[in-house]
């Protein structure tokens, strides 16, 4: 129901009439309507927790809390009466027992903290009883941020978002204890806990009591000192202070002055595809904290520890700095010009020797928009090939093809609000808490607060498989059969939305004929799931009304990924489960910029916005623009690419920001291209392994050193902006290809992304009214976009992207895998964990990631562990038919019979592509990474087991309905303000007394 369409209500605010929503909460309504009333406890984006009782209001003359209660029409409120003002009060001198105030030297005395800023707002001088210390220590175990209990004042927020908010359910409050305090897994400490290190409990704690170690003694000016010094001045500063006004003007000096060198810019998140944005607070180049805002489009408040805690890598000693030219067998530091003279002399002689088509650019999905504009344009109008690709091929190729076939447009067909609304998600092949913790989250909130139904298919028992209502787990590649089961199934029990196909999808009676072989007990047999299980999952779609659809690289990466993803939007379309909130197909993007990538160009078939590059009418725009012919044949991709160099066919290779000679499939066959090349240029932050293979390597800078776009897995363009200067001699990618491409004769004069953004806006259907002034600050915009700025979060609302506007249901068969055979007995899996990505170039430089999660393993399952007589801590070589990784095991039950995991995150002995194949899907080129069998060679028995007993897979979540408030209401030393109010007038009028009020 649309806001305007809701009933009304006359309220009275402080003598004021104002028109409200009856059953909004009152706390939220006043804030929205800017009225001030403190509320410890309360943050918008928690909602109402009722522990700190500091917005107690005069309601109907009652005396309550006004973040719990809800607004009714002729509602008479009153924030400023003797009685509400004395029970506010009464709750600030409670919380002041709890909190020691010494704002000057508080590393949170940024001008937010809410305990300062109610005791000024209230006008309190003293407090009623003195503070008092707990006794307990404080917490500094944890790598990155630590618990103060004598500043806590046990609000809840830190639990609110623990349990509600990320889920992760670590968080607790005992009010059982004598003095009550935060709890870690009920009692452990930070680091042994289940603590995910997501950062959310900091960023929503209202005072200094959860901080980031990065923000201790950093902040303050005076607040590097000694504990003994610092007690002596808290101490000194109380004996002479003659009311909390004086600490207050000078705490808010204080506060003024670290302004003037805390710098707090706005940047998108260069990890996952979830896009999550913040404010980064940085003195000079240290980084003291990443602050998520509420009004951060994509995640909120949310973060994960990589986007909150993982930036060590931009200031570490390892960034190339200078570029590096190859002069015999070793490299050299040269000064730009060298460097692209050499690239200009190279390229030119391929070039006019070979042809343009010589000649390979890959783009790199780290990298912006504008960047990966100008990378294809290079490739096109300069060089004057399409051999133009990026990483997109490695994971995501597969799901765009499938929703290009049926509904017209290759991205997610919603925003996160719309999986947060529907009835059921079902995720295939996505560990998602773990590849997009906070897409996950909001998953987890939904099911575990609002009942959303949970159906998970996975080969793997992650987490999110052991949350879901139903978790399946089909044979390895064999998602196809199943989907295409069910949805026979569901048209054969006369399930199907008959309305929706009829007027809005062409090709069903085809569809229908097609599906007649997949049967429940055809899919019985390949999938070994029952046929009561398959029947469960299509009762449990038919009853929901509205379903969301996520997966990722355990559909895609398989040699039938392209159809796999057909089929998946297939039963959404038979289903009705398109252009409704809270539904649709959500192809989960794995790299910050993946889908951006691709938008912006760097393909080899189309040009910018998904438009055919052999389409007449589209190239003739881009020739008129760019004042050139340009090339009209699809280019290589990837893979293609690969296979070139090894036919002698691709000569020289221009790489960006991609460690391809890890991430590809058969790293050995893709390592051995690279030697063959005459000539290859590395565009990259440190010297990868890739980057290791060429002739010339260019210092290029992380995401916090430039500004652009990013496009997120919902299709949001999100603007970052420059945190800070480039290190060294290294540059923004944008400014490297500007000077390549000018080294090479064009004569582009882009001064800022901007200017690139509206070059591509003006030539890019699908972003034409993109720009900069529209994504200013915390704006995004969800493609498409109009020409007049206005977007589509939700597609196909009214039509489909396809000439008719109608969607097609897109006839597909199953690929049957190569799996294992009598010597490769043992099927590996592969992909992410929360804690790293990829093959960890930037996270293992994170001291604190690293002390948790310090090297990648083998999981086995304890049957297999039995069987081959290793434990944990045991090492051993898996040799497949196209190279050996070597590792150590981890022996779990998240995996079972001969099944392996092995994360993505190492590039030495272990790396999963010393073991993956050149087979790929066989539509889009997309390598099958998860079609891949192994034999063990048992090495030793005993070992050190690689995962530390400090990682939170280790600890013991406590899951509860939030902070669990009645408790504390619950004990004997707890009486409401109002009841205190309400007794003492009691007594007062039949001359008692009573100490407890």
């Amino acid at each position: 129901m649309r806001l305007a369409d809701r009933e009304h209500a006359v309220i009275t605010v402080n003598d004021t009439e104002y028109h409200a929503h009856p059953g909004d909460n009152l706390m939220t309504f006043m804030h929205q309507m800017g009225m001030e009333l403190h509320g410890l406890c309360y943050h918008e984006s928690l909602g109402p927790i009722a522990t700190c009782d500091t917005c107690t209001v005069e309601v109907n003359g009652e005396l309550k809390r006004a973040c719990s209660t809800a607004i009714e029409s002729g509602m008479k409120v009153n924030t400023k009466t003797p009685d509400a003002e004395q029970a506010q009060k009464i709750a600030m001198n409670r919380i002041l027992v709890n909190h020691e105030l010494y704002c000057t030297v508080c590393d949170y005395n940024n001008g937010a903290c809410d305990v300062h800023n109610t005791v000024k707002a209230m006008g309190i001088e003293h407090q009623d009883q003195p503070f008092a210390f707990k006794p307990y220590e404080e917490d500094p175990s944890g790598s990155f941020y630590r618990y103060d209990p004598d500043q806590c004042i046990q609000c809840g927020r830190c639990v609110e978002a623990c349990q509600n908010v990320e889920v992760n359910e670590t968080l607790s409050i005992d009010w059982s204890l004598d003095q009550p305090r935060v709890m870690w897994d009920g009692g452990t400490s930070i680091d042994d806990s289940s603590c995910v290190n997501c950062g959310q409990c900091v960023t929503v704690c209202p005072c200094n009591a959860l901080m980031e170690k990065s923000m201790v003694g950093e902040a303050g000016y005076m607040t590097g000192l000694e504990k003994g010094t610092m007690r002596s001045m808290i101490d000194l500063t109380k004996k002479v202070e003659n009311g909390y006004g004086t600490l207050m003007s000078v705490s808010d000096s204080e506060a003024a002055m670290r302004e003037e060198r805390i710098e707090k810019t706005k940047t998108v998140c260069t990890y996952c595809g979830v896009g999550c944005s913040f404010d980064v607070w940085t003195k000079d180049r240290k980084i003291l904290k990443v602050e998520p805002q509420p009004d951060s489009p994509a995640n909120g408040i949310s973060s994960c520890v990589k986007g909150k805690f993982g930036w060590d890598y931009v200031n570490s000693d390892e960034r190339l700095t200078k570029p590096l030219v190859r002069k015999g067998d070793r490299f050299h530091e040269v000064e730009w010009e060298e460097a692209l003279d050499v690239i200009k002399t190279n390229l030119s002689s391929i070039k006019q020797k070979d042809g343009s088509d010589a000649i390979g650019l890959i783009s790199s999905s780290k990298a912006t928009n504008e960047e990966s504009y100008l990378m294809q344009k290079l490739g096109r109008q300069v060089i004057g090939t399409n051999n133009i690709d990026n990483c997109s091929r490695y994971c995501q190729a597969p799901a765009t093809k499938g929703l290009f076939r049926t509904v017209g447009y290759g991205g997610d067909s919603g925003s996160m609000s719309d999986l947060e609304k529907a009835d059921l998600v079902i995720t295939i092949g996505s560990n998602t808490a773990e590849s997009h913790p906070v897409l996950a989250s909001k998953i987890r909130r939904a099911h575990k607060l609002n009942g959303q139904g949970l159906i998970v298919a996975d080969i793997r028992k992650h987490e999110m498989a052991e949350r879901a209502d139903v978790f399946i787990q089909p044979k390895p590649g064999t998602d196809l059969v199943w989907l295409s089961a069910v949805t026979h199934y569901i048209l054969e029990q006369g399930w199907e939305d008959a309305a929706f196909l009829s007027e809005r999808v062409n090709g069903l009676d085809d569809y229908r004929e097609h599906l007649e072989k997949y049967t429940l007990d055809q899919a019985e047999q390949i999938t070994g799931l029952s046929k009561a299980m398959l029947t469960k999952v299509a009762e449990t779609i038919h009853n929901a009304g509205s379903v969301s659809i996520c997966w990722a690289m355990g559909v895609t990466q398989q040699k039938g990924g392209s159809d796999t993803s057909t089929a998946i939007s297939n039963l959404l379309l038979v289903t009705g489960n398109y252009g409704r909130p809270g539904t649709g197909a959500y192809p989960l993007r794995g790299h910050n910029n993946v889908q951006g990538c691709s938008d912006f160009g760097s393909m080899p078939n189309t040009f910018p916005g998904y438009e055919p590059i052999d389409n007449d009418e589209v190239r003739k725009r881009y020739e008129q623009a760019w004042g050139t012919e340009l090339p009209d044949e699809p280019g290589l991709d990837n893979h293609e690419m690969v296979e070139a160099i090894h036919d002698d066919q691709l000569k020289a290779l221009y790489l960006q920001g991609e460690d391809m000679g890890i991430v590809d499939s058969n790293m050995n066959h893709v390592q051995a291209a690279y030697e063959k090349l005459d000539f290859f240029v590395v565009q990259e932050l440190f010297l990868t392994k890739t980057a290791q293979y060429a002739d010339v390597v260019l210092p290029a800078v992380p995401s916090l050193e430039k500004a652009g776009t990013f496009t997120n897995t919902e299709r949001r363009i999100q603007r970052l902006y420059q945190v800070l200067e480039p290190l060294g001699d290294a540059k923004p990618d944008w400014q490297i290809i500007q000077l390549i491409a000018n080294h090479l004769g064009a004569d582009w004069r882009y001064h800022h992304p901007s200017a690139i953004m509206d070059e591509a806006a003006s030539l890019a259907n699908l972003f034409k009214g993109v720009s900069y002034d529209l994504l200013e600050g915390y704006q995004s915009l969800q493609w498409p976009v109009r020409a007049d700025g206005t977007d589509e979060p939700l597609l196909y609302t009214k039509a489909f992207a396809f000439e008719d506007g109608k969607a097609r249901l897109f006839p597909v068969d199953w690929t049957e895998t190569t799996g294992t055979d009598d010597e490769y007995d043992l099927h590996v899996n592969n992909g992410r964990l929360l804690e790293h990505f990829h093959e960890g170039n930037m996270t293992y430089k994170s001291e604190g990631i690293t002390r948790k999660t310090p090297k990648a393993f083998f999981e086995v399952s304890p049957d297999l562990a039995e069987d081959r007589g290793i434990k944990d801590g045991s090492v051993a070589r898996l040799v497949s038919r196209h190279g050996a990784a070597k590792g150590h095991i981890l022996v779990t039950d998240r995996v079972k019979d001969k099944e392996i995991y092995v994360p993505m995150n190492d590039n030495g002995e272990a790396a999963i592509n010393r073991l993956t194949s050149s087979e790929v899907d066989k539509d889009t080129d997309t390598p099958a990474y998860k079609d891949t069998a192994v034999r063990m060679d048992v090495l030793e028995v005993e070992g050190a087991r690689p995962m530390p007993d400090n990682n939170h897979r280790y600890g013991k979540r406590t899951p509860q309905q939030g902070v669990l408030v009645e408790n504390k209401w619950a004990r004997d030393d707890y009486v409401f303000p109002g009841e205190v109010i309400r007794k003492k007038k009691e007594m007062s009028r039949h001359g008692k007394t009573d100490n407890r009020y």
